[in-house]
């Protein structure tokens, strides 16, 4: 399988990072053929601009824009790793949403309703975040943010999501939790991209 990984984390030695590490590892011993991009190691761009929609229908999409596509349709597995800031995506991948997944690549208005333009590829989310997962899952932001993430961005252009970890209490939990993530990264991403 040819797998995408679109990493977001600004700090080279985050967990965020290992959790990378781990997920690529894993992929390439199942045989897995992995492209990682990583954002803030691209400097990606985030703001869509008046000049990229303009740009896009006239048929001209930024070449930045077109690179990203490219990966994307190349993708048979699609995998988004970044932590959870103010119950959401980064700027830099929610950014990385608004401009490559954009109206007329992703998806389109149809006769019948949206057109999902990515449907056959499969989708995974890997998540840490600060608060410990309890209180998420107490307070449905758990369930909340699986929603906009899983059916508003994956669904919505007919990515099938497979699964989605998060990881909560970081920066917090002990040396054997961390670790226990890892290998639970390491087992998940060879079940679910099993051919």
């Amino acid at each position: 399988m040819k797998h995408l990984i679109v990493f977001a984390h600004p700090n080279e030695d985050s967990y965020n990072r290992a959790i990378l590490d781990t997920a690529v590892q894993s992929l390439k011993a199942e045989g897995h053929e992995v492209t990682v991009r990583d954002l803030y190691a691209l400097k990606f761009q985030p703001v869509l601009t008046p000049e990229d929609t303009a740009a896009m229908r006239a048929g001209q999409t930024p070449e930045d824009i077109l690179t990203e596509q490219k990966y994307v349709t190349e993708a048979d597995a699609i995998t988004f790793i970044y932590p959870i800031w103010w119950t959401g995506l980064p700027a830099i991948m929610k950014g990385y949403v608004d401009r490559v997944f954009a109206y007329g690549y992703a998806y389109a208005y149809g006769e019948t309703g949206i057109d999902k333009l990515l449907t056959g590829k499969k989708g995974f989310i890997i998540n840490t975040h600060g608060t410990p997962s309890e209180i998420y899952d107490q307070i449905g932001m758990t369930a909340g943010m699986k929603m906009t993430s899983d059916t508003g961005i994956f669904d919505f252009v007919g990515i099938k999501s497979v699964g989605h970890l998060f990881f909560g209490g970081i920066g917090y939990i002990g040396e054997a939790e961390l670790k226990a993530n890892l290998q639970q990264v390491a087992q998940t991403v060879k079940t679910v991209f099993q051919a």
